[in-house]
């Protein structure tokens, strides 16, 4: 099966806006930075830290101070873009969206969907021992606060930045909202600030919402020193009308080195849970291993 990423992409921010059905795009492509195709972590002194509550890290660690967290690179230059890590290996890095926008808050608040927290995927997760890395949005962490502890309470898991409310960080991602561009270093800074106290495994990770950013959007990521993850498997798991599409769209794409982007959103994403086991089958009959992102980054 051949999957088309982009009309996957275009199917994952539809929802997440809110929209109904998919409709067709309008207006120009954004304009991505050059994508590094298989960044290692960066470290350093010049990197950002996070220094408060027990966070746990599996990246190098300063002898003198606090851990230097994955993902975490020199501030005052425009972060890199990673697609995937080594393909010279048999790992693979599992991501789940947490999306909150404030329409999905307000469905949730009107009683129109039950949840946006898939409890079974999580279990699926921790019974098998899978390590796995969350993007996690300001809102959703806010709004489970319970279930966002026990992600960062799982020592296989770790914890990146999606922004606080998934809008747009271009001017043409879909229909999303768009952030200001005076506004886009405070949401992502605030999201690390509402993620931080949970503690756990931390990173400097950031995903953009939709995918979408330009050279604006990652000169605003400048003063913060994060690596921006894209992924180069997108299981099209919003809008899936059953498993099966999921397990085909993940499986039909990912090879050694894969970043493969899936949700743990249950009302947008509603058969991301039952697809995993038939993924997990499927990458252990290739040989690969699922690991956490800076675990597969690290090389």
């Amino acid at each position: 099966m051949v999957v088309d990423r982009r009309a996957l992409a275009l199917m994952v921010v539809l929802v997440l806006a809110g929209c109904g059905e998919p409709a067709p795009r309008t207006g120009p492509a954004p304009v991505t930075s050059p994508i590094v195709e298989a960044a290692p972590v960066v470290s350093g002194g010049a990197g950002p830290v996070v220094s408060s509550g027990p966070v746990v890290s599996s990246g190098p660690v300063v002898s003198s101070g606090p851990a230097v967290l994955p993902g975490a690179a020199g501030t005052g230059v425009h972060p890199r873009v990673v697609r995937h890590g080594p393909r010279d290996g048999k790992r693979v890095a599992l991501t789940f969206d947490a999306d909150m926008t404030d329409a999905m808050a307000a469905r949730l608040r009107r009683g129109e969907v039950k949840s946006y927290a898939n409890l079974r995927l999580l279990g699926i997760l921790e019974k098998r021992r899978i390590p796995a890395t969350f993007f996690v949005t300001g809102q959703w962490a806010e709004e489970y606060p319970e279930v966002t502890r026990r992600i960062v309470g799982n020592p296989r898991f770790e914890v990146a930045n999606h922004s606080y409310e998934h809008a747009a960080f271009t001017g043409d991602c879909y229909d999303l909202p768009r952030v200001g561009p005076a506004d886009m270093t405070e949401d992502v800074a605030k999201t690390f600030r509402a993620l931080e106290p949970f503690g756990g495994r931390q990173t400097r990770y950031f995903r953009f919402p939709g995918l979408c950013h330009d050279r604006a959007a990652l000169q605003a990521l400048a003063p913060l020193g994060v690596t921006v993850v894209d992924g180069d498997v997108v299981s099209g798991d919003p809008f899936a009308r059953g498993p099966d599409p999921v397990v085909n769209a993940v499986l039909s794409q990912v090879k050694p080195g894969s970043v493969v982007i899936m949700h743990v959103t249950e009302a947008n994403a509603r058969y991301t849970d039952d697809a995993l086991p038939a993924i997990l089958a499927g990458l252990r009959r290739r040989g690969l291993e699922p690991v956490t992102l800076s675990e597969l980054l690290a090389g």
